[in-house]
């Protein structure tokens, strides 16, 4: 694709960037196939092919972001499934994620979107304030009747009642900064990304991982000062507040790879997992020692799923007799290329495992995209569960919290594969799982 940037343009590094993602693009439309809004829409607008005209016209011209570029853009899920298509290797999610920190910065949307995108940014990444929040939820659903028949303020009030869980686990105390030891000689040493919101839906899912890991010999060290990964605000391009989130943590981590040392960063949340990995692209025109540093805590990262099986996972207890559906997560298959891992983890412990039809179409969950975008999310849940249904499987496995949310209300319980895992090699059976 050709592209008309000036020289001033091309000196701040986001332009230059994304200057080089758009050249690489040969409009071969191949990626239209594999988006799950266009498929659900039928807009060229609504594909990453259209969403790059836009952004190109956008960028080039240097006026403020408009309501058509915002519109579009605001539908894409990030999925990154098109990243997967692209024969040409468009990196897509640098570009996007560009161009919504440039709509945040040029475009006033109107105020109740302003609000709730603010209170997203500043509540979601706090567990304490996000607690509080789902508590409010809760009390406020009988309400949720009164609210008006249209309008998309009230369509997004009711998408956030409805995800609101009916009842919160115990916090439990696994993102208390604290060292783990190892189950007989310690074989290895890693850090653990305990996150935001997982440890308050789903607190269980670090519990699995730290017994798991331990009893494998390796140490588990949940370090002071980390908290969020910072994919929420800088989804929803929120530049400043993503990147101190993510400041925290390298700071965190990197006062442990200088002590001790690191063989992994472990994220158990593959949305969380995409961003860190990132890190070193995030910071690469920061001043100082954090380029050196984030890349060095990005190089660490790692999902759950590839530290299991570097490490040598094995069950103990006998094949349960379960068929799992195994749910792709985007950010997962997409945004960290981990395809075959999980599965093999999950045949390895025993279970018959099972991949629904259309396993690269997103669920509709997408961090904040079912808050944000409800109607399009509702029509993505209800396709894929019906494809997770048909492959006459027990329960679904995934992971990452997001599509455990998004996918758990339908016929079958939802639970993190690493819960599965965690049960055949000696710990608790999910609570999510039905009795025996």
């Amino acid at each position: 694709m050709q592209t008309n940037f000036t020289p001033n343009q091309l000196a701040d590094p986001d332009t230059r960037e994304s200057n080089t993602i758009l050249r690489t693009c040969v409009h071969c439309g191949f990626c239209t196939a594999t988006c799950p809004t266009f498929v659900l829409l039928g807009d060229e607008l609504d594909s990453p092919r259209g969403r790059i005209y836009l952004i190109k016209d956008m960028l080039e011209s240097g006026r403020p972001a408009g309501e058509a570029e915002v519109r579009h853009v605001d539908r894409c899920l990030s999925c990154l499934s098109c990243m997967t298509t692209c024969p040409s290797g468009v990196h897509y999610m640098h570009l996007v994620d560009h161009a919504r920190r440039y709509i945040e910065e040029t475009y006033t949307r109107p105020w109740p979107e302003r609000a709730l995108r603010h209170l997203l940014g500043t509540m979601l990444p706090y567990p304490r304030r996000f607690r509080l929040a789902l508590a409010a939820a809760r009390l406020a659903r009988p309400l949720r009747g009164m609210l008006p028949a249209r309008g998309t303020t009230a369509r997004r009030l009711r998408a956030m009642l409805d995800l609101a869980p009916r009842q919160l686990p115990a916090g439990g105390d696994t993102a208390r900064p604290q060292v783990h030891p190892a189950q007989g000689p310690r074989r290895g040493r890693v850090a653990l990304l305990t996150g935001c919101a997982q440890t308050v839906l789903a607190p269980s899912i670090n519990e699995a991982t730290i017994r798991l890991l331990t009893r494998m010999g390796v140490e588990v060290v949940v370090t002071a000062g980390q908290g969020c990964c910072g994919a929420l605000n800088h989804h929803m391009g929120q530049h400043d507040a993503a990147m101190a989130l993510a400041r925290a943590n390298i700071e965190a981590w990197t006062r442990e790879i200088d002590g001790e040392g690191l063989d992994a960063v472990v994220v158990n949340a593959s949305g969380c997992g995409t961003t860190v990995k990132d890190y070193g692209f995030m910071f690469r025109a920061e001043a100082g020692a954090w380029p050196a540093r984030a890349a060095a805590v990005a190089e660490r990262a790692k999902d759950i799923s590839e530290v299991l099986l570097r490490f040598g996972y094995a069950p103990s207890r006998e094949v349960p007799g379960l068929t799992v559906a195994y749910h792709a997560a985007c950010s997962l298959q997409h945004g960290q290329k981990i395809t075959a891992a999980p599965k093999q983890l999950l045949s390895r412990a025993g279970f018959t495992v099972k991949e629904p039809a259309e396993p690269h179409l997103c669920c509709g969950s997408a961090g904040t995209y079912n808050l944000l975008q409800p109607e399009i999310a509702a029509q993505l849940k209800a396709r894929k569960q019906h494809n997770l249904a048909r492959t006459g499987a027990t329960v679904i496995a995934s992971g990452n919290i997001g599509c455990l949310t998004q996918l758990g209300d339908g016929t079958m319980p939802a639970v993190h594969t690493v819960e599965l895992l965690d049960w055949m090699a000696g710990g608790p059976r999910p609570a999510a799982l039905p009795a025996p």
